[in-house]
């Protein structure tokens, strides 16, 4: 069995896919207020960029894998509209329900699936738009999930990976201080679990980096690949196309 990290350690693969389900289903019932109090709402603004050039239009279908508490899969729901079909998955259940239930108590219906991103329960050449928020660099095998999605998609479509990413130089230490003092703090006062965003934080410190997710991206495929910095490179949203 091969070796892999969760966030600063080392670990077997099948320890960190254990580890990282712990965590979400801890901290599923406050992810949406914790989200809102470790960006300062910008999380919002940051999702609405990458719905504004996601290009979905009605009668779109649209992949949202690892989507949680459903904010984006609601967005592509309005876009895509009656005659288009939105998925919503997580791997985590726990996650996968609160996104379920928020979108029920909104009286909008969906499809939904728990599944893993590595091996995608779609037929290929199938989605118009597949988008991952804050998951890919949860996955054990960054480049799998990368080719499943492009697999899933149809030609002329496109992936949107909206991730954390590599900060703009001049802020590293006092980024570093925030995502080590203070989210740990506030997930210990909120959430009553200071570790598990103790590995978060750990996590976007050992996701790639803008650059070199492009490059991984390319190499299962994709073309035109770009990115774009939002918030001083804290996040990025990276847009590839399968031709």
């Amino acid at each position: 069995m091969s070796d892999t990290h969760f966030g600063f350690k080392t670990v077997a693969e099948e320890e960190k896919a254990r580890r990282v389900a712990g965590v979400f289903s801890s901290v599923a019932q406050k992810y949406d207020v914790m989200n809102d109090l470790m960006s300062g709402g910008l999380h919002r603004i940051w999702k609405r960029f990458a719905i504004e050039l996601s290009g979905v239009r009605p009668g779109h279908r649209v992949l949202d894998v690892a989507g949680g508490t459903a904010d984006l899969s609601r967005a592509f729901i309005k876009r895509a509209g009656p005659s288009g079909q939105v998925w919503l998955t997580d791997i985590n259940n726990a996650m996968l329900t609160v996104g379920r239930d928020r979108l029920i108590d909104a009286g909008i219906l969906t499809p939904t699936a728990q599944c893993d991103a590595e091996k995608l329960p779609f037929p290929s050449d199938y989605f118009d738009c597949v988008s991952v928020a804050f998951g890919l660099r949860n996955m054990t095998h960054k480049d799998q999930a990368l080719a499943e999605m492009h697999r899933v998609l149809r030609p002329g479509g496109r992936l949107l990976v909206l991730e954390f990413s590599k900060v703009w130089q001049p802020l590293e230490k006092a980024y570093d201080v925030y995502s080590f003092k203070v989210l740990p703090w506030l997930g210990e006062k909120v959430a009553q679990d200071a570790e598990s965003y103790r590995y978060l934080a750990e996590s976007i410190r050992m996701h790639p980096d803008q650059e070199t997710l492009k490059g991984m991206m390319e190499s299962v495929g994709f073309s035109r690949v770009e990115y774009f910095n939002l918030t001083a490179g804290v996040v990025a949203l990276h847009r590839g196309y399968k031709l």
